[in-house]
């Protein structure tokens, strides 16, 4: 046992002094590379006709109807483009309810009657695909006898090229759908909310008399948190290739107490990683911005620029994939799941969410005076309206096993949704509720004391991190949703909800309009009687202060707002009345659709629960029991064979053990007890039961497998501790 625990530890070591890391490589010149391997507008404007070009971008950046017209055309350029690149293969790129995403590939090489073959593609091709529908989740759309399902090419999101060592192939993004018309992924209901949006808020910039507006889009930002570890070591724990995350681990003596990883400076391998990683990206057409080390060891982040949502929920699956595929290059492992480690920080995917029209304008940029910018006011109101009317279903849309690991903890927000505005806006809105707002806190200047340091513009209000959708500038940043989770629900969830507030708020001030002559103070006077009306019954979901505190989560209690600690206390609130009408009233998803994401939802938390049930029984029963066994006897022989000398110390060691060893034992037993006992017929009481007896006792078997952890020999434990796994580098 001692060589094998010095040998992977030695082999990562050499992993980290070796790899090829001292060869230099060329400079990287961004510009010249970007969007290189994307079917993007500059490749589509050099290679189609200028007629199909100009349809296409009507559709693309109007959201015009798509001209059955163009798809041959389009289709016969994208094919030569993407040979020319070397891609033999294409396939229909598209993101089931699975979370992740799927793909089927298919040649470009078709046989002809001379015997031999010639590339082909057509409008046919690139329009409709047929992958087999039956095996995805579909919360009982489709049967399993019932296979058939089409993938529809979405021309808003550019189609890109996937490198391998031995060949490349076109994956083009497409929606995907049932035989009978269901949404059954991801991307239809996300562009579904996103016309919902537009058509609220252009209906509400009309009555701003805002010219030359005919769509307005969200624009997203997600920052993604991940972990990096030698791959020796996730090979030697079967719960993170298994499971994603360790379901045994004792803390180590260091963690992040002292605070040195964060920001600090990137280790060279990691490093190099992280360049190579973002090359890809960039050749992909993924504005990647960021990147440092985040608060844990071994942890970090990348983030991108702003884009349109539904390109920036394909960029950030591109995102983990490429993550997860460079890594390996340099003997690493991605880890993605919300919370690998316990004790130490999880990973989220912070949301950067905002609104902008299509001549570029932000809708919630609040301007140096922001208590003057009706406009910026109105749109930032409705976006609290939404989030007070609809608490649940933004807890819902980042309900999931992993992430209750990590809600509530120091590094995310609770379960508990509130809003921050910041000292500046808040004041603002406590004006609006009393009379006309007059003025707005100014930051000034920060002096530092130094006369060789320049003076800092300071902002008007500081950041709060515990808040779960904060307003940081010129967007709200939904700080809840999960480092593994696709964002497209989440995105959904927030479009059709402000979507929601929009329309009711646009109704209101159209109903105080009406009969009234149009003129500057009276349209100013109405918007502030809407403002005023909305925040007298939305104001209790702002909140400024430490969200972490007993004292606000009692004081949410007296508010009001929703506290929906687990999945499944939120999932049961996703088909009330209130969403199904919600979702039906503007066409994102029928009450057929969002049931079955209930149900999927559910069976995901289901299966998730149950396969790190079995997980921890196998590890408890076949490696770290096995380990304290060898142990006890060692030590018991020892005090048997000691003869006249005083072993006492090793025979209360061995006691000890033995203890720990009973105690683990029936911590097993009553494990293997809840595994076997699936709580009912229907997946909700399987989900129950998963929740309320399998998690406690996965618990336990954790907490005397932890104790062990730190009482057997380094050398006899089986598994790679936090210790190595997080400090190799």
């Amino acid at each position: 046992m001692s060589i094998l625990k010095q040998d992977y530890n030695l082999l990562a070591a050499k992993k980290y002094t070796g790899n090829g890391m001292s060869k230099a490589s060329p400079p990287m010149d961004i510009e010249k590379i970007f969007g290189e391997n994307t079917f993007g507008r500059e490749a589509m404007k050099a290679r189609l006709p200028k007629g199909i070009y100009k349809s296409l971008l009507a559709t693309i950046e109007k959201g015009q109807p798509l001209d059955p017209g163009v798809a041959d055309a389009v289709a016969m350029a994208m094919k030569e483009w993407a040979v020319e690149k070397g891609a033999t293969h294409y396939t229909h790129w598209f993101q089931p309810l699975t979370g992740f995403t799927a793909e089927k590939h298919d040649s470009f090489i078709t046989p002809n009657r001379g015997g031999g073959a010639i590339a082909e593609f057509s409008g046919k091709d690139l329009v409709q695909g047929e992958p087999d529908a039956s095996s995805f989740p579909s919360g009982g759309v489709r049967a399993t006898f019932e296979a058939r399902g089409y993938t529809a090419w979405d021309p808003t999101s550019p189609a890109f090229i996937v490198e391998n060592p031995k060949g490349k192939y076109l994956a083009i993004p497409t929606a995907f759908a049932s035989w009978t018309g269901e949404a059954l992924d991801t991307k239809i209901p996300l562009l579904r909310s996103m016309q919902a949006l537009s058509a609220q808020a252009t209906r509400v910039l009309k009555l701003f008399d805002v010219k030359n507006v005919t769509s307005v889009y969200a624009t997203v930002g997600n920052e993604q948190e991940y972990f990096l570890i030698d791959e020796e070591f996730y090979y030697r724990r079967p719960d993170l290739i298994t499971c994603g995350r360790t379901l045994v681990g004792a803390k180590p003596p260091k963690g992040q107490e002292l605070d040195d990883h964060y920001f600090g400076s990137i280790p060279d391998r990691v490093l190099s990683c992280m360049l190579e990683t973002e090359k890809e990206l960039y050749r992909l057409g993924v504005p990647v911005k960021t990147r440092h080390n985040e608060v844990a060891p071994s942890q970090y982040e990348i983030a991108p620029i702003y884009e349109n949502a539904n390109i920036a929920a394909d960029h950030q699956q591109i995102v983990m994939l490429t993550l997860q595929r460079v890594a390996r290059r340099f003997g690493l492992v991605c880890l993605l799941h919300e919370k690998p480690f316990a004790g130490i920080n999880g990973s989220g995917k912070h949301n950067n969410w905002s609104m902008s029209t299509d001549t570029g304008m932000n809708l919630l940029e609040p301007g140096d005076n922001p208590h003057d910018n009706m406009q910026f006011l109105f749109f930032c109101t409705a976006v609290v309206l939404a989030v007070y009317r609809h608490q649940d279903l933004l807890r819902i849309s980042v309900a999931t096993a992993a992430n209750d690991h990590r809600l509530g903890a120091n590094e995310a927000p609770p379960a508990i949704m509130s809003v921050f505005l910041g000292e500046q806006l808040e004041h603002i809105f406590e004006q609006l509720q009393k009379g006309p707002a007059t003025e707005s806190k100014q930051g000034g200047l920060l002096g530092l004391g130094v006369g060789t340091l320049p003076h800092l513009p300071r902002h008007a209000g500081d950041r709060n991190r515990t808040s779960p959708f904060a307003f940081t500038g010129n967007k709200f940043e939904f700080r809840a949703v999960g480092s593994s989770q696709s964002v497209s629900f989440s995105n959904t969830v927030l479009n059709v909800i402000v979507a929601d507030a929009l329309d009711e708020m646009a109704a209101l001030l159209e109903k105080k309009l009406k009969g009234k002559k149009k003129n500057k103070k009276a349209f100013e006077a109405a918007v502030a009687e809407v403002l005023r009306e909305v925040l007298d019954e939305a104001m209790p979901v702002i909140f400024g202060g430490d969200n972490y505190s007993d004292e606000w989560h009692e004081e949410a209690e007296k508010r009001g707002l929703l506290n929906l600690r687990t999945t499944l206390d939120a999932l049961d609130h996703l088909d009330d009345k209130k969403n199904v009408k919600l979702f039906e009233k503007f066409e994102v998803l029928s009450e057929r659709e969002l049931e079955s994401r209930l149900e999927v939802f559910i069976e995901q938390y289901f299966m998730t629960v149950n396969i790190e049930g079995e997980t921890t029984e196998a590890l408890a029963r076949t490696y770290v029991m096995p380990a304290a066994v060898r142990y006890l006897r060692e030590l018991v022989e020892t005090v048997d064979e000691a003869g006249d000398l005083d072993v006492s110390g090793v025979k209360e060691t061995a006691a000890e053990l033995a203890e720990l060893v009973n105690k683990f034992r029936s911590a097993i037993v009553e494990l293997v007890k809840q595994n076997k006992a699936l709580g009912g017929e229907k997946v909700h009481d399987k989900a129950v039961h998963m929740r309320d007896d399998v998690i406690p006792a996965m618990n336990d078997v954790r907490h005397w497998a932890d104790r062990l952890e730190r009482v057997l020999p380094h050398d006899a434990w089986p598994l790679p501790t936090y210790r190595e796994i997080l400090f190799v580098k």
